[in-house]
This record gives C-alpha cells, sequence and structure tokens, in this order.
C-alpha cells in the first residue's frame, strides 16, 4: 500500500465529516492517510440552481480530475452526486454502510400544512414529489451547505425547507422537530458514501475491499441501475430506494412531473437472487409513460 494515502475531498463541512469517517476506517487497516480539499463547481457557483447548471458531476468532476492527475489516491463522494457512469480509468474502490437515507422536513411554522407556505429545495426531485403532495405551496430555490441552509431557515426567509436526513445526522445538527418524510421517495444512493480510486491501482483495490458493505453495495447499485435506464441524471425528479429485509429486497421508485402534477411510482419485493430489479422497476415506469415525466 502506499506509504501516506491523499484523499480528495469537496471542503464543505459535510464532505469533511465524510472523508474524515472514511479515514477512521483506513485507520483500522493500518492506513496512514491525509486530507486534500478541493474546490467543486457546485460549490463555487451558488447563484443558480442545480438543475440550471446542466452538466452531471458537478460535485465530483474536480476531485475526478485530481484523480487523473495522480494528486489524490482517493477521493470521496456523497454517492448520489455521482453520474453512473464514472469517468474513464476510475472505479469505485469500496462503500461503507449506508447512512439514514430519507428526506427530512424543517419548520419553524406550525401551521406550514394548512397555508398557502413556500418551501425551499435546489431539488428537483424534492420539489417535484412536494408539489404533488401539496399542490398549494410555493417552491423556492435554496443553495448552500448544510449550516448555511440551517441559517436561511432561521432568519424566516420561507415556511420550511427539505434536507437529506443522514448530513444533518453526520453533523449532529438534525433539529429534535425534524419532520422524516416517509413518503418521500430519496435520491438514489442517498446516504451512502463512494470512495473512488484509479482503475489501474488494483493492489489498493484488493487492500481496501473488505471496507466493503456488500448490503449497501447491492442495494445502490439497483437504485442507480434504476437512474440509469430512465437516462436521467443526478438534478432529475427521480426517486429510488432499495432495503434487503427478511431475506428479500424490497424496491420502490418514483417519477415525477417537474410541475407536481403527475407521478409513478413502483414498489415492490424479491427474491435476493433475482438480478436487475432496478433496471426491471424503471422498464414497467417507462411503459406507463415515465420518459414523459421527465422531460416535462
Amino acid at each position: 500500500m502506499i506509504s501516506r494515502l491523499r484523499i480528495g475531498t469537496r471542503g464543505s463541512a459535510l464532505a469533511l465529516w465524510q472523508a474524515r469517517w472514511v479515514q477512521t476506517l483506513l485507520n483500522a487497516t493500518g492506513a496512514k492517510s491525509e486530507l486534500v480539499p478541493i474546490d467543486a463547481t457546485g460549490d463555487k457557483e451558488l447563484q443558480k440552481p442545480l438543475y440550471e447548471m446542466g452538466v452531471q458531476g458537478i460535485f465530483t468532476k474536480e476531485l475526478d480530475h485530481a484523480l487523473l492527475a495522480k494528486k489524490v489516491d482517493l477521493a470521496v463522494h456523497s454517492m448520489k452526486d455521482v453520474p453512473t457512469q464514472l469517468p474513464e480509468g476510475i472505479a469505485a474502490v469500496f462503500i461503507p454502510k449506508r447512512g439514514p437515507h430519507a428526506d427530512v422536513f424543517l419548520t419553524a411554522n406550525p401551521n406550514w400544512e394548512k397555508e398557502k407556505s413556500v418551501i425551499a429545495t435546489s431539488s428537483l426531485r424534492r420539489a417535484a414529489q412536494w408539489r404533488y403532495a401539496y399542490p398549494n405551496h410555493q417552491i423556492t430555490d435554496i443553495r448552500g451547505n448544510v449550516p448555511t441552509r440551517l441559517k436561511k431557515l432561521k432568519e424566516g426567509n420561507f415556511d420550511g425547507t427539505i434536507m437529506a436526513q443522514a448530513g444533518l445526522v453526520r453533523l449532529d445538527m438534525l433539529p429534535n422537530n425534524a419532520i422524516v418524510l416517509d413518503w418521500m421517495v430519496s435520491a438514489p444512493a442517498q446516504g451512502a458514501i463512494l470512495v473512488t480510486g484509479l482503475e489501474s491501482n488494483r493492489k489498493l483495490w484488493e487492500q481496501l475491499k473488505k471496507l466493503n458493505h456488500t448490503e449497501t453495495e447491492s442495494c445502490v447499485t439497483e437504485e442507480r441501475s434504476f437512474l440509469r435506464t430512465l437516462e436521467g441524471g443526478c438534478t432529475a425528479p427521480i426517486g429510488a430506494y432499495a432495503c434487503i429485509e427478511n431475506n428479500r429486497m424490497y424496491f420502490k421508485g418514483c417519477v415525477s412531473q417537474k410541475d407536481g402534477t403527475k407521478q409513478l411510482l413502483f414498489e415492490e419485493d424479491f427474491p435476493l437472487d433475482k438480478k436487475e430489479i432496478g433496471q426491471h422497476a424503471a422498464m414497467k415506469l417507462l411503459k406507463l409513460g415515465a420518459k414523459q415525466l421527465i422531460d416535462g
């Protein structure tokens, strides 16, 4: 193994937490490491909504470039931000055990449900599913890292916001009154972390594969297969969640029209030896008109 592994990471508080957590996993194997913070496009451009930036990999491409230039040995990503097709020369090294996958709703307005509330989110998926559930509410864009979005909520510029439970838990910033949105279908691989490396460095892969959590890998693979089959990017109004219970895989997939007027839902469980569950679910929804909903 390389004497001291260089770990590429975005510079946000959450990204650094995740990179340090990966560091602790590496330390348990006896590997020494250091963090190399790298600015990502999605962190630098905070004025535009994510869906208007028009590119996949806005939170990952700078880390990919650093890997390919051999400036870092590993890169740590929130897996939901990673395009389903990794760049040539880069491969998944390991996926640790997943954290909470759900979205949560944060509000200081006790009457948010009854009023024509303003809800803040930069996610097309969250916005579309929220509009479907609450057609009288208005959606406004919000950008920034976790502490910034919590600060904006406190300032009272809107009635509530939707965030990933995993990030709030990891930063120990989950409010006691947070509402877990068990009806909202989370982004594919939400709550999971992906560690990537150079495809050519197979010796390093072999040494680190013991850190891979097989159950998490199986579930997020099907979720991302669902996304890839629908040809949706990570900003598309597509949700997918898989988990293993009672020796079966439960899979839920959702495609929404951006304005929230229509939604298609797939929900079923399968034996664990069933292949290509995510693709199967996506094909079912494509036959029902999912592509037209995605294209708006």
